[in-house]
């Protein structure tokens, strides 16, 4: 079993044992947006429910698109072979990512074909060059992977939702795990953006204090721990040496990668340099199948965190969307699978708040979503979307809890329940759960 961690609302972590990781709640409001024509009575008629996906095609963390794709195809296939009076139609679009922006081409090629909710961006970074385009245009955002804390606080006219929580908890996660494997003294190569070093600000110590390096240096800081080295990179960059060269001159017990998928040119060297891959950390962003990129043991020993289930105990969710992804022409997923539990529930939400409402529109959506996730209490559960579909037609509210998780929306769109879960890689540079 991989090990979940606890966060009160101060967020805290108490433990690295087994359990669902709660999240603080904001006391931020979504804004106001007018109830459908379904109203509290439930919906109106069918529906024919637009979305579209920008998700990453191409780009650094091209490895994510596939597993959330299969996500999101298995949801539409679910909800419409349910026949529960609403249909779902995909048009299906690249995020790329702030190099490529293959997303200033695709996001108005999406708005333009009329979409209610756009799926994506994987990257926080990606989802921050046009979340103002979507939700301007009343259009829900939902990104089953942006980790960054800034979009807690965003003004996002209550249009924007994530099925993934934010990295003030994976930060914990991590930052507790290396202080407890005994490290001292540690080095990160960052990438330097929102999800990496957030705004880029540093405390009176040289640690960066916000993105996902900032919250790993505070919670192992706090543990008694030192940050000895954090150089950056910026995307797009192909050469590392002087990030690899400024870490391993600090000397320091362990280094994190908080990258994506640059970590295909980084690991080799730093590992085959002769930095132990034991002592080397992994995050979200980078954890993949690495089985036919590295030579066999390079990464062995190595641990790394990502939000999520333990895909051991969804293997038949994961089974099955492997199979309809595969059905539909495409490769097979090969147990990579990351955000791809979150993508499903995200278009699962979606439809079930589009049912809740009697409507399409996106504002009547996202005034629903908090309820269908079961953030304003009081609902029935339920745990896929015919059966909540029942409850909403037969006039009851639904509270769905999906495959990723309860979920549980806070007024800002934030999951208020998460689990972290830690990985480790044997010598097929395959990560699987730790058992601590």
């Amino acid at each position: 079993m991989g090990a979940f961690a606890k966060a009160s609302a101060s967020r805290k972590v108490a433990s690295l044992l087994g359990g669902i990781a709660m999240l603080g709640t904001s006391a931020l409001v979504l804004s106001g947006c007018a109830a459908g024509a379904g109203g509290d009575g439930g919906p109106v008629g069918d529906l024919t429910l637009k979305i579209g996906s920008a998700l990453p095609e191409t780009g650094n963390l091209a490895f994510l698109g596939p597993p959330e794709e299969a996500g999101v195809a298995l949801a539409v296939k679910d909800i419409n072979d349910a026949a529960k009076g609403i249909t779902v139609e995909v048009t299906w679009g690249d995020s790329g990512d702030t190099d490529n922006k293959a997303y200033e081409t695709e996001v108005p090629r999406l708005l333009d074909a009329g979409v209610s909710a756009i799926i994506g961006a994987a990257s926080s970074g990606t989802s921050l060059q046009f979340i103002d385009q979507v939700v301007g245009a009343g259009v829900v955002q939902f990104s089953p992977a942006n980790t960054s804390a800034a979009f807690t606080t965003y003004d996002d006219k209550g249009l924007y939702f994530r099925t993934s929580p934010s990295d003030v908890l994976q930060g914990e996660v991590l930052g507790n795990l290396i202080a407890a494997d005994g490290i001292k003294t540690l080095g990160m190569i960052v990438l330097n953006d929102s999800y990496g070093n957030g705004d880029g600000s540093k405390d009176a110590n040289g640690n960066f204090t916000s993105g996902l390096a900032g919250f790993i240096s505070k919670a192992f800081t706090a543990a008694g721990g030192t940050v000895v080295a954090q150089p950056t990179y910026n995307t797009g960059d192909t050469n590392f040496d002087a990030q690899i060269s400024e870490v391993t001159a600090a000397n320091p017990d362990a280094i994190v990668l908080v990258t994506f998928e640059e970590v295909k040119t980084i690991a080799p060297k730093l590992i085959g340099g002769g930095f132990p891959s034991d002592k080397v950390y992994f995050v979200d962003g980078n954890l993949a199948n690495y089985s036919k990129d590295f030579k066999a043991g390079l990464l062995t020993g190595a641990k790394g965190t990502v939000p999520g289930l333990n895909l051991d105990t969804i293997a038949d969710f994961t089974t099955r969307m492997n199979e309809n992804w595969v059905a539909d022409g495409n490769e097979d997923l090969a147990d990579v699978f990351a955000y791809g539990p979150e993508a499903y529930d995200a278009v699962v939400l979606i439809a079930l708040a589009s049912l809740e409402a009697g409507s399409t529109a996106g504002v009547d959506i996202a005034a629903k979503l908090q309820e269908v996730s079961g953030g304003t209490g009081g609902g029935e559960k339920c745990t896929d979307f015919g059966t909540c579909a029942d409850i909403i037609n037969g006039g009851g509210t639904a509270d769905y809890d999906g495959v990723s998780g309860p979920i549980t929306f806070n007024e800002v769109g934030d999951p208020t329940e998460a689990s972290i879960q830690v990985y480790q890689y044997g010598s097929d540079n395959v990560a699987v759960p730790y058992a601590g």
